[in-house]
């Protein structure tokens, strides 16, 4: 299935050796894709923060970062979570192939291919990709259907999870005050900040993903809920306050005109978290229960002042709910 419209597909071919990287470069652009290089995975790693591809295909064996060492670290970062990635073989073996599919390669090409395996198999994780993982276009996170599958990950392993539903309180006074494309910066700001939040908890990976508007979600375990929602509060108001006009920051409030004509305050953004816990005391073991209560909590969150994180009661954990304060 070839490309078509506007829009070209950007592979990032990763591999040590410039003839087969050559090779395949050459042939993915006879399909219409548009292709760029890196050696090894480090630089691989550098490319990815200047541009977004939409799929890698990585070779397994390379120097500094090999395809698997790369495979892990994309999928451990939320920003690149969702990048699909072809794991490229010189060896036949099995075990390989077990390796580079459980280190979260989407598919694998043993070496040598011919074209027609390549382009098939690069249009097929394609297509895939934006079936299952659809990504939102302002911040790169994976929707609804990608979110639901990592809860449904996490309960088959039997691991204890927590998912975290997250919107910005007041949104909707940005909007009117600024216009949307400001509102926009304002979503931004919050993947940055909860990308920061989401990295700084360490291992093991939690993962963020962008339901719509202002509505996040993150998966993580029960342990990183507290660390992971303490910071992303801290940093998205200090992020927010910079987006506002100096006078509105100055004096806590942006004033907004009624259809009356009438004057009203309505006070800078905040967050309201909502979270539903899944552990050993009480199992979830249906993601679409999971995501509901965690928004159910996140209602909960909207009831009280500033930023507020709400914990599923139910649950029986150790931390209900708390504040942030500046």
């Amino acid at each position: 299935m070839e490309p078509t419209g506007e829009h070209k597909d950007v592979i990032l071919v990763v591999d040590d050796d410039r003839d087969i990287a050559r090779f395949v470069e050459v042939n993915l652009r006879l399909h219409g894709f548009e292709v760029v290089l890196a050696g090894d995975g480090q630089e691989a790693l550098e490319l990815i923060e200047r541009q977004r591809p939409d799929l890698a295909v990585v070779d397994l064996m390379m120097p500094r970062v090999d395809g698997l060492e790369l495979t892990r670290r994309l999928r451990a970062d939320p920003m690149t979570a969702a990048l699909p990635v072809i794991m490229l073989t010189a060896k036949g073996m099995t075990v390989d192939k077990v390796h580079g599919l459980s280190a979260g390669a989407d598919d694998y090409l043993v070496k040598p291919f011919d074209t027609a395996e390549l382009v098939a198999r690069v249009s097929s994780t394609l297509r895939r990709n934006k079936e299952f993982r659809e990504v939102s276009p302002l911040t790169g996170l994976p929707g609804n259907s990608r979110i639901r599958r990592e809860i449904a990950d996490r309960i088959r392993v039997g691991s204890d999870y927590a998912v975290g539903y997250i919107d910005v309180d007041r949104f909707k006074s940005v909007n009117d005050r600024y216009g949307f494309s400001r509102g926009d910066g304002f979503i931004s700001a919050l993947a940055r900040s909860l990308h920061r939040a989401v990295m700084s908890v360490a291992l093991p990976p939690a993962f963020l993903g962008h339901v719509g508007g202002d509505d996040f979600v993150f998966v993580c375990t029960p342990e990183q809920v507290l660390p992971l929602t303490s910071r992303v509060s801290a940093d998205f108001e200090t992020a927010a306050d910079a987006l506002y006009d100096p006078t509105d920051r100055e004096r806590g409030y942006v004033e907004l005109k009624d259809r009356r004509g009438n004057i009203r305050r309505a006070a800078l953004v905040t967050l309201s978290i909502g979270v539903s816990v899944s552990d050993r005391d009480k199992r979830l073991t249906d993601p679409l229960e999971a995501m509901t209560i965690a928004s159910e909590m996140k209602t909960v969150a909207k009831s009280q002042p500033g930023s507020y994180v709400a914990v599923d009661r139910r649950r029986g954990v150790a931390d209900p709910g708390h504040r942030h304060v500046k």
